[in-house]
């Protein structure tokens, strides 16, 4: 605990940032402040409000600092992290418990508190030396909403707080509110020692989690995912505070799908990166609230959404003016644009793996000088742009913005979608049977293919709950319990959908074309309306081929033959039962404490499966099963 932390304030900062600290009566915000300013030992601190001046300056210093550099189009820049430094790190991230141990199941990390702040303090102390403390305030979720929660941000980068500032809704006037001491996130954000403009000692890169004082600190490292303390850092802190309280944070975007007569019906939808969640949020023809994290609480026996943040840190790889229109017109003007990790060229224009056009034989990524052919120390070849490159923009900036986005009740939820990588197994599309259904073989039950958005490798089979193992901070047991609470205590809750953008032939290749979502989209919202029936299969409910193809010709102007239908709603019995096999025995030797209702679900599909075989065989035609309105 820090002494007189008013003082300590009143001698580190300069008078005019002293007051907008000040101003905010709250001695436990002070405290706070002041114990890492005497910890961390900047040269000088910047406290933003939420002026407009404050937010200029911000974006100067990212320019001045050299972690960002001016492009050609005005208001775009791109930063480079270091070479090791181009995803999040799970081994590197813990959590602060009582007991060395606690909790420990896959996702997590532990380590003794005390030990845990002892490392802490010593990573942190002095290592703000020669640069600038950034304090900067934030609502996670709209502002005057009961969904909302304040933050305070730390941090010595100025690209940090400036994607903050694009991603996230000011806060300062939140603050200036919140009684004393309030309940607000803190995080703490150093990059270290500097190697020209990105993290030096990454062998230090760490994270730690303290879900009992509501406070994150990364240090040693630039990477978004790692340092955008608002982002899946507070997930983990929002986690905690949901199972508390009744109601749930998911790694999951929101948007408006349309239906007949100008309706428009919300979903949410989980899906691992790299997996088309960003695509399906921003499918052209619907509208968009969010593609990353939303808050769903339960309102009149209804679930509702918001989106906790206001911009999108997204994957760019892919992105291309054919299959994503919306976002590349965006990102083709000017605008407040922060590219990451992709390749700049001499002539001020950026190129990433995916984009129109040929790959440019000259550049700068984040290797640092690059052309076709260049190895790294290894000998493995650095391609022109990471496949975790990212972009940062408003959402504001986005033709398709929907106009809830802000609405401080959020908007009501008909359809949750679950979605990953999967080539041999699951369906295009498929309506689970129940609310418990889907959460278990859908949602608990997800696996996907590893991507670049993780350190280590790529393309192993993962199991990941809801999208969401890298970021609980509490037992799988008991998230998924909370899903299963969630639903059971509304009067009509969302119907639980998933997809699948992934599943291919025989022969290797892709059943799904890239814009196919737009149809799997009308064809969910006309299913939570009653407006089209379905084929009833051991594992779900599915299209019939007469809806597909009037959609099919009515969104895309395609025509769409049966015999595709047929290879894409196959029922492949053994890759199911394979998987039910595979999740059953993770949650009985690796969760503990597992739900008996997530066995009982699974061995019930399981004897469904083993009884379509007994009449159809190995692989299934939908036209086999029966239709059910």
């Amino acid at each position: 605990m820090i002494q007189n932390p008013k003082s300590i304030l009143k001698n580190r900062l300069d008078e005019e940032n002293y007051d907008k600290l000040t101003k905010i009566n709250n001695p436990a915000l002070h405290q706070f402040v002041a114990q890492y300013i005497e910890l961390c030992m900047p040269d000088s601190v910047f406290v933003s409000s939420d002026r407009p001046e404050d937010a200029d300056y911000i974006r100067e210093q990212a320019i001045v600092s050299g972690e960002e550099k001016p492009l050609t189009m005005p208001g775009h820049t791109v930063h480079f992290d270091g070479y090791y430094d181009q995803g999040r790190d799970k081994g590197g991230t813990r959590f602060l418990v009582s007991l060395a141990g606690t909790g420990k199941e896959p996702g997590f990390n532990t380590i003794e508190r005390t030990a845990g702040y002892r490392e802490i303090e010593l990573l942190l102390k002095n290592i703000m030396c020669g640069h600038k403390m950034y304090v900067l305030f934030f609502s996670l979720g709209p502002t005057g909403s009961d969904f909302s929660i304040p933050n305070v941000q730390i941090t010595d980068s100025a690209y940090v707080a400036h994607s903050e500032q694009i991603l996230y809704r000011h806060g300062y006037e939140q603050f200036l509110q919140l009684k004393n001491p309030g309940r607000f996130f803190k995080f703490v954000h150093s990059e270290g020692e500097l190697d020209g403009s990105v993290s030096k000692n990454i062998d230090k890169r760490r994270v730690y989690v303290d879900t009992s004082q509501e406070i994150v600190f990364s240090v040693n490292t630039q990477y978004g995912g790692n340092t955008i303390g608002l982002k899946k850092l507070a997930m983990r802190l929002a986690i905690n505070r949901a199972s508390q309280e009744g109601w749930l944070t998911e790694h999951m975007f929101i948007m408006g799908v349309g239906g007949p007569k100008d309706r428009v019906t919300y979903f949410t939808g989980a899906f691992p990166s790299l997996c088309g969640k960003t695509s399906t949020s921003m499918v052209e023809g619907e509208t968009i609230i969010g593609d990353d994290i939303a808050y769903l609480k339960k309102r009149n026996g209804q679930a509702r959404a918001v989106n906790v943040e206001k911009g999108i840190f997204g994957i760019i790889q892919g992105i291309n003016s054919r299959e994503d229109k919306i976002l590349w017109e965006t990102l083709n003007r000017p605008a407040e644009i922060i590219y990451s990790n992709v390749l700049m060229t001499e002539g001020g224009q950026v190129y990433w793996i995916g984009k129109d056009g040929t790959v440019p034989n000259h550049g700068f990524n984040h290797s640092g000088e690059w052309h076709p052919g260049k190895t790294d120390s290894e000998g493995k070849e650095i391609p022109a742009s990471h496949p975790n490159a990212r972009l940062t923009v408003a959402l504001s900036e986005l033709p398709n913005v929907d106009p809830e986005l802000d609405n401080p009740n959020g908007v009501p939820i008909g359809g949750i979608i679950y979605g990953g990588r999967d080539s041999d197994t699951s369906v295009p599309v498929e309506e689970s049977f129940d609310w418990a259904h889907g959460i278990v073989t859908k949602g608990a039950s997800l696996e996907s293919e590893t991507t670049a958005a993780t350190l280590g490798k790529q393309g192993i089979r993962r199991f990941n709950p809801m999208s969401n193992l890298d970021f609980l901070s509490i037992p799988i047991s008991r998230y998924v319990k909370n899903n299963l609470d969630f639903g059971a205590e509304l009067a009509n809750p969302p119907r639980i959908f998933s997809v699948n953008y992934f599943l291919k032939d025989t022969q290797g290749e892709f059943l799904n074309q890239k814009n196919d979502k737009r149809i799997w989209l009308k064809w969910m919202e006309l299913r939570l309306h009653g407006e089209v029936a379905a084929r009833r299969t051991p594992t779900g409910l599915i299209p019939l081929y007469e809806d597909l193809g009037r959609l099919f010709q009515e969104v895309l102007g395609y025509n769409y033959t049966v015999e595709e239908y047929k290879k894409q709603f196959t029922l492949r019995i053994p890759e199911n039962l394979a998987k039910v096999e595979r999740i059953m025995n993770i949650y009985k030797t690796e969760v503990a404490d597992t739900l008996q209702e997530i066995f009982k679900i699974l061995t019930e599909q399981q004897d469904r499966l083993k009884q379509a075989r007994q009449s159809f065989g190995d692989y299934v035609s939908p036209e086999k099963f029966e239709i059910e309105n």
